[in-house]
């Protein structure tokens, strides 16, 4: 079985990090992808997909991404359910990232990437906030 995704796009805004109760750092952000094609008003629509990214990826995301940034995600989609601040269920699609490719220059630089090799024990997490992306 395979289940890899793959997403180029700018960040909606800079990443948000927490960390888990047992100290592990957790980032989030959301990707705005661009479709190949134009929708039925003519004009191109675009997908927002929010990004997970887990402990020295986390802290290098945060570190170094911002709002506006074109990166490369590559990583698992992940469908959860948690519960809301507001009490309701809500259902996530997101991509859990173990790459991330910086492909904008930073200060005319050349662009670099983030790399981890820790597979997070996904199954001990706890679930995060209700995050508007």
């Amino acid at each position: 079985m395979l289940n890899r995704m793959m997403v180029i796009g700018r960040l909606t805004k800079d990443p948000e990090l927490r960390s888990t109760s047992n100290g592990a750092a957790v980032g989030t952000f959301c990707v705005a992808c661009e479709r190949n094609f134009a929708g039925s008003n003519g004009q191109k629509e675009t997908d927002f997909i929010p990004v997970v990214v887990w402990r020295g990826l986390a802290e290098t995301c945060g570190r170094y991404l911002s709002k506006g940034k074109l990166v490369a995600v590559e990583g698992r989609l992940q469908i959860r359910t948690y519960e809301a601040n507001d009490g309701g269920k809500r259902t996530i699609a997101e991509i859990v990232a173990d790459n991330v490719q910086f492909l904008s220059p930073k200060d005319g630089a050349s662009g670099g990437s983030g790399r981890s090799d820790h597979q997070a024990d996904y199954d001990e997490m706890t679930p995060l906030d209700d995050i508007p992306f």
